[in-house]
């Protein structure tokens, strides 16, 4: 109890902290050029108000963004959606997104050309570089975000989990440092094909959840590296407009569908991320076909190589040291997982915007037990009540097949004779599955998640989420622990402006059936503790 009236006072000194820096930011930022118009008034002094060398320019459109809840708006820009389109649901800021998400494509009816709003791109829109960027409408942009915790748990590292985000208890850490590289596709216009490109980096503790196995895993899997490096998008695309509403076709690795979180920080309504969206699929790479069947039906329809697999892993096979019933031959395949792999789903938009329901199928396969070979089933329902609240539902069922039995009655995982021995995952290998006969070799792992984001919008600034979750890890084998998980949380968005975030919140976590926290599978320490209390906070700044 004393860590959480602790975690309650930190959030509470971190807003009060912020709404004095705020109060204070005209005598910490560059004053404005002396003459200098408002932007927001006069769209065309723009460049008087920000001058003319680069780390200026910089420092003052954050000046010029503080307080404001949207950029300036250009009133020569084209219309940023189609006129038949379903209305706008939401606005960032607060809220995370405009559009109720989909993942797969860029969103198609509602997106142009170099429309994210960037204090780096108007910083060096001026110079060599940025006017050859701009005359290809490419971007660069990302952001930094760091944040803490405090909490019930004690061991470290890995003490928290299995909630995810926060991994270790009691501490400060850098979560994600980003960039993107991207082109977006014009999908508003009807007239001409287009194309466009994402190049993600990102580096920080945060990587532990984006890696895919064959691209740089040996970080975690070799190292367990504390922060680490992916690039958990690397796509190409072409948006044809003429096939009914429009058509966008997608190469490369992205990020899963569906669900309402995502990797990425400013894609969330909270700091942490439930269990519900920790443990199922995160990315896929391949193929990805998404239409506009009309403006209130999209479908979409992929080929992929599993779930956090690469494609080099195909038919990989490596020695087995222990051939087994289970693995009879003296080799085995690297990842069982590798191999193709159906995405389908449709999604259906009321006309006013105000509802969506997303339902898929995600790396559908023969399910045989891999790295990450997660048989996702489900969907996600956004409803939007009124301009200050809406409600986001996410449920699903996931299973892997053949899973070794964590009772290990032969010894196959202790001699390594599976494709995850020690050999080559000495560190958070995927887990065995606890099967309800102990003599069995094998079992059928599942689990069955439903999530929910109760979204108050009180200011143009400020979101309150309240969040509840039943997860169920039916063998234990997402988790480490065979038992049902409730959590409930509630945390505040508050936004300085489109550019700067703050995100403090409280959640408690219980397993129901047996100690869950406080553990750490890589250190061979048991959970002792059948719940958590996590205080946390973070802080995210655009560039």
């Amino acid at each position: 109890m004393k860590k959480l009236l602790l975690a309650g006072a930190s959030v509470a000194a971190l807003i009060v902290s912020a709404n004095a820096q705020a109060a204070d930011l005209s005598t910490t930022m560059p004053l404005k050029a002396s003459g200098s118009c408002d932007p927001y008034k006069n769209y065309s002094c723009l460049d008087a108000y920000l001058g003319d060398d680069v780390v200026t320019r910089f420092l003052r459109y954050y000046q010029l963004e503080w307080g404001h809840d949207s950029a300036p708006s250009d009133p020569k820009a084209p219309a940023g959606r189609r006129a038949e389109w379903p209305a706008t649901p939401q606005s960032t800021p607060p809220m995370p997104f405009t559009e109720w998400p989909y993942g797969g494509s860029t969103n198609l009816g509602v997106t142009r050309p170099a429309s994210v709003d960037s204090p780096l791109m108007n910083a060096i829109a001026h110079t060599p570089v940025g006017e050859a960027l701009g005359a290809s409408n490419i971007q660069i942009y990302g952001w930094v975000d760091g944040g803490g915790n405090l909490s019930t748990n004690s061991v470290k590292p890995g003490g928290n989990a299995p909630a995810a985000y926060s991994y270790t208890p009691n501490t400060i850490q850098l979560d994600q440092a980003v960039i993107y590289v991207e082109r977006l596709p014009d999908t508003v216009q009807r007239d001409h094909i287009d194309w466009g490109f994402r190049i993600s980096a990102i580096y920080g503790e945060n990587y532990r959840y984006t890696t895919a196995y064959g691209l740089f895993s040996n970080q975690l899997l070799k190292n367990n590296a504390v922060n680490g490096f992916d690039m958990p998008m690397l796509y190409g695309e072409v948006f044809i407009p003429q096939v009914l509403e429009g058509l966008n076709i997608r190469v490369g690795r992205f990020i899963s569908i569906p669900d309402i979180e995502a990797q990425l920080a400013p894609n969330n309504y909270m700091y942490s991320h439930s269990m519900t969206y920790s443990f199922d699929n995160y990315t896929n790479t391949g193929v990805e076909a998404t239409l506009a069947a009309t403006r209130n039906i999209i479908l979409q329809l992929g080929v992929v190589t599993g779930t956090e697999a690469m494609p080099w892993h195909v038919g990989q096979r490596i020695p087995n040291p222990f051939p087994n019933p289970v693995y009879p031959d003296s080799t085995m395949l690297k990842d069982p997982g590798a191999q193709a792999s159906l995405v389908a789903g449709i999604r259906l938009t009321s006309d006013s915007g105000n509802d969506s329901i997303n339902l898929v199928a995600n790396g559908i396969n023969d399910g045989k037990w891999g790295y990450n070979n997660l048989q996702w089933y489900g969907g996600t329902y956004y409803h939007k009540f009124n301009d200050q609240w809406h409600l986001s539902v996410e449920v699903y069922t996931l299973s892997q097949r053949q899973v070794l039995n964590a009772a290990d009655p032969l010894g196959i995982a202790a001699n390594s004779g599976y494709p995850f021995g020690v050999q080559q995952m000495p560190f958070n290998s995927p887990f065995l599955a606890q099967c309800s006969n102990p003599t069995e070799l094998t079992c059928t792992a599942r689990s069955v998640a439903a999530l929910a984001y109760l979204n108050y919008k009180f200011s143009p600034l400020d979101n309150l989420s309240f969040r509840g979750e039943y997860f169920d890890d039916q063998q234990g084998q997402r988790t480490g622990t065979k038992t049902r998980y409730v959590e409930a949380g509630i945390g505040v968005q508050h936004w300085f402006s489109p550019q700067i975030e703050m995100r403090p919140e409280v959640s408690y976590y219980r397993s129901l059936d047996a100690p869950a926290f406080n553990g750490n599978s890589n250190a061979g320490i048991l959970p002792n503790k059948n719940y958590a209390v996590i205080g946390s906070a973070d802080v995210i700044v655009h560039f």
